[in-house]
């Protein structure tokens, strides 16, 4: 491999490693939240399921990323480079600021803007089909999450948040978060890996592979502030509701990549967690949390675009290929 194609590899490596540690909130903060797992404990069990949905279920979503993106056949080193790059500075950024958006509108938007840049083709069927799934992602999981919880309300009065737990709703909440955490792998990897296969450098196994190393490590080295601050700053869910709202979350997420593609893990889960507080005509998502994740969400693909624009131009002026 030439310099490029290093640093190609060591950017996805970087992505997969920041997008681990943003998405620990997302699969473990319901469980965490409840009480039902420690923090620890918790990043613990989300590595390796995280692997394991990167490693064993990711495929269709690394090719829809890897060549239903951006077209003409193989892409240079130098742009994929860039819209790595982009994505993975714009990630951190939020990572830096505990706020939680979504990675998977980020790398999207940075291909689109590279591939302007580089006056490479867009299909742009496939960004239209992303925009329409990620619209009904949250409206979906909001509809699921609130059948869910009636249907465990059903089942019982509602527990308190502050009821201790039952051993049955502790496995529960154990068992959806490493549900939600198979589902990101799956889900999310082909964020940082997508560049890889798009060159052609790597096969899409080797790529899940190397993606699913990342987000494991960044999960268990960095992933704890996302955790606290999904778990106590963002949500006020009882286990029934947490248990209703995860399940929602990781079943719209896996059905999406089932079908190669992919949506926003935090998207999902916010709207399922809305759904299950209208089940109970509670707020259960803080006014000023959701504020601050909708502007993470509006300009994350802004900047994404403009990123990968200025980097992929960079690029060609550095005549780096």
């Amino acid at each position: 491999m030439n310099g490029v194609a290093v640093a190609l590899v060591a950017a996805a490596l970087a992505f997969a490693f920041s997008i681990g540690a943003h998405y620990t909130g997302a699969c473990m903060g319901m469980p965490y939240a409840a009480g039902a797992l420690r923090a620890v404990t918790a990043l613990v069990i989300m590595a390796p399921a995280t692997f394991l949905g990167a490693l064993l279920a990711s495929g269709r979503v690394e090719t829809t990323v890897g060549h239903g993106i951006l077209l003409g056949g193989t892409v240079d080193y130098g742009v994929a480079l860039a819209i790595l790059a982009s994505a993975l500075l714009l990630t951190s950024l939020y990572n830096f600021a505990t706020l939680p958006t979504s990675t998977i509108q980020i790398l999207v938007f940075s291909a689109v803007g590279a591939g302007l840049a580089a006056g490479i083709p867009i299909d742009w069927g496939t960004i239209g089909t992303f925009l329409v799934l990620w619209a009904i992602a949250p409206v979906a999981a909001f509809g699921l999450g609130y059948l869910f919880t009636v249907a465990f309300d059903r089942r019982g009065a509602p527990e308190g948040r502050s009821a201790p737990l039952a051993r049955t709703a502790v496995w529960g909440l154990a068992a959806v978060g490493t549900a939600a955490s198979f589902a990101m792998g799956a889900n999310d990897v082909s964020n940082a890996t997508g560049g890889l296969v798009m060159t052609g450098l790597f096969g899409l196994g080797t790529a899940a592979l190397v993606g699913g190393i990342g987000l494991a490590a960044g999960i268990l080295t960095w992933g704890r502030p996302l955790l606290e601050k999904v778990a106590f700053r963002i949500v006020k869910l009882d286990p029934r509701m947490a248990i209703g709202s995860q399940i929602a979350q990781a079943g719209i997420v896996l059905a999406y990549t089932a079908f190669g593609y992919f949506t926003s893990m935090n998207q999902a889960l916010v709207g399922a967690m809305l759904g299950a507080g209208r089940a109970r005509g509670e707020q259960t998502v803080f006014r000023r949390a959701v504020g601050e994740i909708a502007l993470g969400w509006a300009l994350g693909p802004v900047s994404g675009l403009a990123l990968g624009f200025a980097l992929a131009t960079l690029v060609g002026h550095l005549g780096l290929g």
